[in-house]
């Protein structure tokens, strides 16, 4: 038991900062597992240089993690922290202006020395020459702390200083009345073969702890209690770790082994890492040469009956565009995964952003349509993953998902389903013939469609009477022969285009939050902006002013109350992070001048700064302003 007291508070947003060698990332997730296991909501944002090893003290190598805890429902990792903990100087000015004034520093004075203030160009240090006095700053020498601690191992300095992010998060642990219990374990596996360093790991975090408690420089801990949450049982989950889950899933759901054809890309690596540690669920992972190699892979194992899926980014989106296309003339399955990020090009490889929109719609030569779906948190890749094979296996066809960097990397706690609350993905193979021939023989048709989705039938290679042509190159409608006929090609571009449309049969309708049902504003996102939107549109009801929210999963093909849905508000607002890519697919479709708010800099929208735009829409509409 501690004896000093302790506060309660609702809500708290941390963020650790340092070297991308300090292990911040770490230090974050262990926070957060520990968090999660007291029953918080939470949120995080992991945000860490492109770079696999910057240069060690300068601005470029700052990695941090952020993340937001609260006894209630969290929407967002947190617009600006409470709470910074600076490793070193470079740390300290990266981040010092997302500190709001009176919030709290744990600053490392080891690391501010004239050396490393230089390197980021602070003429003085910060700590001492009251650029931090509107500041609550704790002055805490974590490097010497943790080497002191470790006085009676048998490591070298170096070896003793990178056990200073244990001692943090000891500190940090014991601040806010986290367990070590979880930590203690995941060192004890991760170090099991090295017994001196898992040692000095947990002697660091528990002399963190232990500091907390004995030092005069803090006088109070505080408490977060558990948020509310349906009953169940919960874990935290990454996005790119619930897609990974969800795609096993519904291949188990749909009977057919999953392989997942991917080129190792920032920031959708992970799925790959996730499912190559799966091959007993049926899961087969290849890692290619190359993207174009990946997707062949991917849209070969459909073909021959398997579950084809390829993860990737933007710039890997691009190079699979051709194979893509022939999965579109094929109609085959496959699951495009892009985990976007910033661009054009190489862009920022490890910032998030939305920019591929208009490429997974239209970026393929002639006539090439698609069904595009977006998760909406971390956990939401779950049921997306699931909804992608549903589309894919029952429309036999391509389905790109649009998750990013923010969802791929951010958790959030995870209520794991049962059986019974997972969809029959069951999928049914051509056995033998479908049709007869112009004297009445049984014959396989591989263009026979089904006529509620315009299917055609999934044959197997291989199996007897059903062989058939497949490429590129145009089929005859039923038949499946080569054709050139200028009508047989008509008829088979509004085939694959009826196809995808009909999948807004399927769909439910467009869900509006409108609690009073006066608001005369629409707020629309799609994919990550969900959370930043949700939070604002909470901020502004909180003033008394009504707004309405909804939020699209899926963008090919639209919900079909969306028209009439955007027609019945005197003004929509559309927060995009790229240059407005949906607010133009709404013009053009709907004929509906919707008011676009874009951002491009990497990072998710701060609720705030949203909250003010909607405001502002507010009193616009309200005063008659266009």
């Amino acid at each position: 038991m501690s004896s000093k007291p302790m506060q309660r508070l609702d809500r708290v947003v941390i963020r650790f900062a340092g070297d991308s060698g300090d292990g911040m990332q770490l230090t974050g997730d262990r926070f957060t597992s520990e968090t999660a296991s007291l029953g918080n909501d939470l949120s995080t944002l992991p945000n860490f240089p492109a770079e696999i090893r910057a240069p060690a003290g300068t601005l470029p190598g700052v990695s941090s993690f952020q993340l937001h805890f609260a006894d209630h429902d969290v929407l967002t990792p947190g617009d600006h922290p409470d709470v910074l903990v600076a490793m070193n100087p470079a740390a300290l000015k990266a981040n010092l202006a997302d500190l709001p004034r009176g919030g709290t520093i744990i600053v490392n004075t080891d690391e501010f020395s004239k050396r490393n203030l230089g390197k980021v160009g602070y003429a003085t240090n910060p700590i001492e020459d009251g650029a931090l006095e509107s500041w609550h700053v704790h002055e805490i020498a974590l490097t010497s702390i943790t080497v002191e601690a470790l006085a009676d191992f048998g490591l070298t300095r170096k070896e003793k200083e990178r056990a200073k992010n244990m001692l943090a998060l000891g500190l940090l642990s014991w601040m806010y009345s986290r367990p070590l219990d979880g930590t203690e374990a995941f060192l004890r596996a991760k170090f099991a073969k090295a017994p001196e360093i898992l040692e000095a790991n947990l002697t660091a975090l528990r002399a963190g702890f232990n500091y907390g408690e004995t030092t005069e420089d803090f006088a109070v801990r505080f408490e977060v209690a558990p948020a509310t949450m349906p009953p169940g049982t919960y874990r935290t989950i990454t996005g790119n770790a619930a897609m990974a889950l969800g795609l096993v899933t519904a291949a188990h759901r749909a009977g057919l082994p999953l392989l997942l054809g991917s080129y190792p890309i920032t920031p959708a690596s992970d799925i790959l890492h996730t499912l190559s540690g799966m091959k007993r669920f049926g899961v087969t992972t290849l890692q290619a040469e190359d993207e174009i190699a990946a997707v062949g892979m991917a849209l070969g194992a459909s073909f021959g009956g398997a579950l084809g899926v390829t993860s990737t980014s933007g710039p890997g989106l691009a190079l699979k565009a051709e194979t893509i296309g022939l999965g579109v003339s094929t109609e085959l399955p496959l699951v495009i995964l892009d985990i976007q990020r910033g661009g054009p090009s190489t862009g920022l490889p490890t910032k998030t952003e939305q920019s591929d929109l208009l490429q997974a719609i239209h970026g393929r030569n002639g006539e090439s349509p698609v069904a595009v779906i977006a998760p909406q948190s971390p956990s939401d890749c779950f049921d997306i993953a699931l909804e992608a094979v549903r589309l894919a296996t029952t429309y036999r066809t391509p389905v790109i998902v649009l998750s990013d960097g923010y969802l791929a990397n951010g958790s959030e706690p995870w209520l794991v389903p049962t059986l019974t609350d997972l969809p029959d993905l069951e999928v049914e193979f051509a056995t033998g013939p479908n049709d007869t021939d112009a004297k009445g023989e049984p014959v396989f048709h591989p263009f026979l469609r089904d006529p509620e989705t315009l299917a055609r039938p999934w044959a197997v290679p291989g199996t007897a009477g059903l062989e058939h042509r497949i490429g590129g190159i145009e089929k005859a409608d039923v038949t499946g022969h080569i054709s050139y006929d200028p009508d047989n090609h008509d008829k088979m571009v509004r085939l694959r285009q009826g196809k995808i449309d009909g999948i807004a049969d399927t769909i439910p309708d467009l869900e509006v939050d409108d609690p009073s049902g006066e608001a005369r504003v629409l707020v629309l996102g799609w994919g990550s902006t969900y959370g930043p939107i949700a939070a604002a549109t909470r901020l502004v009801r909180a003033t008394g002013i009504q707004v309405a929210r909804a939020h699209l999963r899926h963008l090919n093909p639209f919900p079909k109350n969306l028209g009439e849905l955007l027609r019945s508000y005197d003004r929509v607002v559309v927060p995009e992070m790229n240059l407005g890519q949906l607010a133009l697919l709404l013009r053009g479709k709907f004929l509906v001048d919707v008011q676009s708010h874009t951002a491009v800099r990497g990072l998710p929208f701060p609720a705030t700064d949203l909250a003010e735009v909607l405001h502002k829409a507010v009193a616009q509409t309200l005063e008659g302003v266009q």
